[in-house]
C-alpha cells in the first residue's frame, strides 16, 4: 500500500465499520487470529494507539487462559489458531525483555519453547533463553547477535527472529550447559 491507499484505508468509514466489528465479534468469539487481523490494520494505518493496546491485551488475555490446557494436552504448531497463540507468546516475551524484565521474558520463552513443535523456531527460542541467561539487553542481542540482513526463506517466521550471526547447531552446542541450567531452574513452570 503506498502513501494514497493507507490515507484512504484510515478515512473510509465503511472499512473502520468492518474493522470496529470484527474486533467486537472477535472479542466475543474468542478469536485470536481475528484480533491479529485487527490489530495488525490499526498498526500499519496507525489508528487509534489505545484501541491497539486494547486488541493486545485481549490477545495475550485468551491466549493466556488457553495455555493450561495447552500445556496439559498437547503442543502447538505454526499452523491455523497455533501460529496466533505462538505469536502473542513470543511478542509477549520479547516486549518483557525490551522492558528489562530478562526474568519474565526467559520464563515465557521457556513454557513457549516446551509447548512448540517445530525444530526451527525451537532452535531459535534456545538462542533467545542463551542471551537472557548472559543478562544480554534486548538491543545488545540484536546488534551481537541477530543477522538483520537476512532474508526469511519461510513467511511462516517471519514474526519470530530466527536468523543469527553464527552457526546455530554450533551455538547451541557449546552453550548446551546454559541451557540444561535453564531447564532444570524453569521446569516447574510446566508442572499442573
Amino acid at each position: 500500500m503506498d502513501k494514497e491507499d493507507l490515507n484512504s484505508a484510515r478515512t473510509n468509514p465503511d472499512f473502520l465499520k468492518y474493522l470496529e466489528k470484527t474486533r467486537l465479534d472477535a472479542i466475543s468469539n474468542r478469536d485470536i487470529g481475528a484480533l491479529y487481523e485487527v490489530l495488525d490494520s490499526f498498526l500499519v494505518l496507525d489508528l487509534d494507539e489505545d484501541k491497539a493496546d486494547e486488541i493486545y491485551q485481549n490477545i495475550l488475555k485468551i491466549t493466556f487462559e488457553d495455555v493450561e490446557e495447552i500445556i496439559l494436552t498437547r503442543k502447538l504448531t505454526l499452523k491455523e489458531k497455533d501460529l496466533f497463540y505462538v505469536r502473542a507468546f513470543y511478542e509477549h516475551a520479547i516486549e518483557k525483555w525490551s522492558y528489562e524484565n530478562n526474568k519474565g521474558a526467559k520464563e515465557l520463552l521457556f513454557v513457549l519453547l516446551s509447548i512448540l513443535d517445530d525444530t526451527a523456531l525451537c532452535d531459535a527460542l534456545k538462542v533467545h533463553i542463551i542471551a537472557l541467561s548472559k543478562e544480554k539487553n534486548i538491543d545488545s542481542f540484536y546488534e551481537e547477535d541477530v543477522n538483520l540482513n537476512a532474508s526469511q526463506d519461510d513467511e511462516i517466521y517471519g514474526y519470530f527472529i530466527t536468523n543469527f550471526n553464527y552457526d546455530l547447531g554450533k551455538y547451541l552446542e557449546e552453550n548446551s550447559d546454559i541451557l540444561d541450567k535453564e531447564y532444570k531452574t524453569l521446569k516447574h513452570l510446566l508442572d499442573s
